[in-house]
């Protein structure tokens, strides 16, 4: 999405390396109220390459929030939110967990890396779509995000 007068579009990093999710995701967030950008690496190593722009992400914009899931090859999820939260230029953008892991053990290992919140993707395609909506609703209306 583009610049409308103005307003800036909310830059949304997608780590996910399952395209059904992305494309629901996508699809969730096209009629969305807020104007946005979705950019999606498949794996952690690429985060962390997107995040750092290093590489092909050597002028990737930085993201005003970040869907992370866990089960992510090269590099986990949990991998990457240590690596976000520890620095300096990062700490601050918000990450919500968006996996299919129920287990506490991630819920309490994800909270204590300083995710932002944790969200358990639902197997249900109108149910995964209304919790976009819902990522959507609060992230990108009610919060106020920290500045780029």
């Amino acid at each position: 999405m583009n610049e409308i007068q103005g307003v800036r579009p909310i830059e949304i990093l997608m780590v996910e390396d399952n395209p059904g999710d992305v494309r629901l995701t996508q699809e969730a967030l096209k009629d969305a109220k807020i104007l946005n950008t979705l950019r999606v690496v498949e794996d952690g190593a690429a985060a962390l390459d997107y995040l750092h722009r290093r590489g092909d992400y050597a002028n990737a914009p930085r993201p005003d929030l970040i869907l992370l899931d866990l089960n992510l090859p090269k590099k986990n999820g949990r991998e990457v939110l240590e690596d976000i939260k520890g620095d300096e230029n990062l700490k601050l953008i918000p990450v919500v967990i968006l996996t299919t892991s129920h287990a506490e053990e991630d819920v309490v290992r994800a909270y204590s890396l300083h995710a932002n919140c944790y969200i358990t993707k639902p197997v249900d395609f109108t149910q995964f779509t209304k919790i976009v909506r819902t990522i959507e609703d609060f992230w990108l209306s009610i919060v106020t995000l920290p500045p780029r």
